[in-house]
């Protein structure tokens, strides 16, 4: 599946944030399978937690 949200929402005000979020975070980083899709999510979860105390 191809993420598109970046490029959807911001493509046109702010295209290098759009590319970075759209091919290299999920395009790249997030396809890769050294790491389980449930890790992923669980890190990404705690380190949302963590920023927001």
């Amino acid at each position: 599946m191809k993420q598109t949200a970046g490029r959807d929402s911001l493509g046109e005000f702010a295209p290098m944030f759009a590319h970075l979020n759209d091919d290299v975070l999920f395009g790249e980083v997030w396809d890769q399978e050294a790491i389980s899709a449930k890790t992923k999510c669980i890190v990404t979860i705690v380190a949302l937690v963590e920023i927001s105390q």
